[in-house]
């Protein structure tokens, strides 16, 4: 029969189009880590004289207005990627787990004021409530990956929450009651890990729409800011001079396409092949 972890795998890899995803999301890693040998130039390397260069051998995906390299840039971007999404998801992760936790297993007054105040958040759409906060919080790279995570907070905690509800019920929680366990060891031992299933199903689909966020962010000029390589921040600056050079715009559009399109893929394969039924 084998362990459920290798069920788990063999069902993930009859899904190509997770395995895909899988494979673009590991090349965004490595882009990641081992940007400084992957890429051909410096990103941020000026050089006016080969400004507007089209896509050639010598530039794969050609040059910025200052001359810089697009190819190098993307490659870089790919941390900043990284580096804000993953660390904001896991944010917004842990700290939806635990109201979650707290909100479903304790009910009451306290899961009436918890939910009460995630509804807050929830009334307000999350990137127009991003754009206020990283206005009043400030651009940098710390405040991003905090408003980011908040904005995505109550979605976690609702999700757990629920599936509290439908676990503190069940005869092994009650038994750990029974036997005099703590509520936190309770709630940490017997209850979270059948939270797990569905946390890294909703983290990985959600990672995507933290990309999109980001480079909407930068976008608009209050997120990532120059010289920093950020995918976003490339692709407005490339619609200024779409007639001129497209491949300014249309190069880092694909990579985020590409990325958002990853990491659903996993998600959604990642969600088969924790089905049950599957």
């Amino acid at each position: 029969m084998g362990s459920p972890r290798h069920a788990t795998w063999r069902r993930f890899r009859k899904n190509r189009g997770a395995l895909v995803g899988l494979g673009l999301v590991i090349l965004l890693f490595v882009a990641a880590i081992a940007a400084p040998l992957l890429a051909p130039y410096d990103p941020d390397s000026l050089d006016l004289a080969k400004g507007y260069t089209p896509p050639s051998r010598t530039h794969w995906l050609g040059t910025d207005e200052f001359g810089r390299d697009v190819l190098s840039r993307i490659v870089f971007g790919a941390r900043v990627v990284v580096e804000v999404a993953i660390t904001s998801t896991a944010v917004a992760t842990v700290v939806g787990v635990i109201l979650g936790l707290i909100s479903g297993y304790y009910g009451g007054t306290l899961d009436v004021l918890i939910m009460r105040v995630l509804d807050i958040l929830l009334a307000f759409p999350p990137f127009l409530l991003a754009i206020a906060l990283v206005a009043f919080m400030g651009t940098n790279t710390i405040n991003i990956i905090l408003v980011i995570g908040l904005t995505r907070i109550p979605r976690y905690a609702r999700l757990i929450r629920g599936t509290v509800l439908s676990v503190r019920e069940k005869e092994y929680v009650e038994a750990s009651r029974a036997v005099g366990s703590r509520n936190w060891r309770t709630l940490f031992v017997h209850v979270l890990p059948n939270c797990i299933g569905p946390t890294l199903v909703y983290a990985s689909l959600t990672l995507g729409d933290s990309i999109l966020t980001i480079s909407g962010l930068s976008f608009l000029g209050i997120g990532i800011q120059p010289p920093t390589a950020d995918w976003g921040a490339m692709l407005t600056r490339g619609r200024e001079y779409l007639m001129v050079a497209p491949w300014m715009a249309v190069n880092p559009g694909v990579a985020i396409f590409l990325t958002v399109m990853a990491f659903n893929l996993m998600g959604d394969g990642l969600r088969d092949a924790l089905d049950p039924r599957g």
